[in-house]
């Protein structure tokens, strides 16, 4: 069973915590409001009132052995550099950090901290895309400099194969999954739409209207497909 640490349980780390647990995994929540710890505490694994920034109870409470530590202390950038300086110190390689800005991005990165999340910047990178063109359904950045897209089959694209579509060769992008509806009879006999999710795409894959392609790439590349394929007006 994977293992996890979230310390600050604001909203991004008590949604984390939560959809980590209801999804199998075991959690350690930490934050230093008893408030948020009794809150959070038949939804995880163990929640602890703990300074994060205490090297010793985070050793005691084996934080160290967790598969990775979701560092969730966005509006004190103090305490959340302190607490990844001894995360990193007592062993802790795969932390994801929150920010809230700029400078606190740069701070952590300057540590080693591979995995930053800027959730507002995130947020207002997918809904711009998303005006720009009503083909992206959904856009994630990575830290990589890489992007994930959920979009909508162009026109141009309807009726092709992956093969003749070919877009690791000509973009350097990959079809992860394709997602499409079905017309489904019920036991009673009603015809009804359902949804599946072919997680395995081969080149003979034909996409058709109204599918959904999850795709991974270079980010400047996925933004010069999406602008060539599918713009407004």
């Amino acid at each position: 069973m994977a293992k996890f640490a979230v310390i600050g349980l604001g909203k991004f780390g008590m949604n984390v915590a939560t959809t980590l647990y209801e999804n199998g995994a075991e959690v350690i929540a930490i934050d230093t409001n008893q408030m948020l710890v009794d809150e959070i505490s038949s939804r995880v694994s163990v929640a602890i009132n703990m300074n994060s920034t205490d090297e010793k109870a985070l050793k005691m409470n084996r934080i160290q052995d967790v598969d990775a530590v979701i560092l969730a202390i966005g509006n004190n950038i103090e305490v959340s550099v302190l607490t990844a300086v001894i995360l990193k110190r007592i062993g802790v390689s795969n932390i994801f950090a929150k920010v809230d800005s700029k400078v606190h991005e740069r701070i952590l990165e300057l540590l080693g901290v591979q995995n930053i999340i800027f959730p507002e910047e995130q947020i207002a990178r997918q809904l711009a895309n998303s005006l720009l063109s009503s083909s992206v359904l959904e856009y994630i950045d990575l830290s990589s400099g890489h992007s994930v897209v959920e979009l909508v089959v162009p026109e141009i694209w309807i009726g092709k194969t992956l093969q003749e579509l070919a877009l690791p060769a000509e973009w350097g992008i990959h079809i992860v999954a394709i997602k499409y509806t079905f017309l489904k009879v019920t036991e009673e006999g009603e015809n009804i739409l359902d949804k599946k999710i072919n997680d395995m795409p081969g080149a003979n894959d034909i996409v058709h209207e109204g599918d959904v392609l999850v795709l991974i790439g270079p980010k400047h590349k996925i933004n010069e497909l999406i602008n060539q394929t599918s713009k407004k007006g």
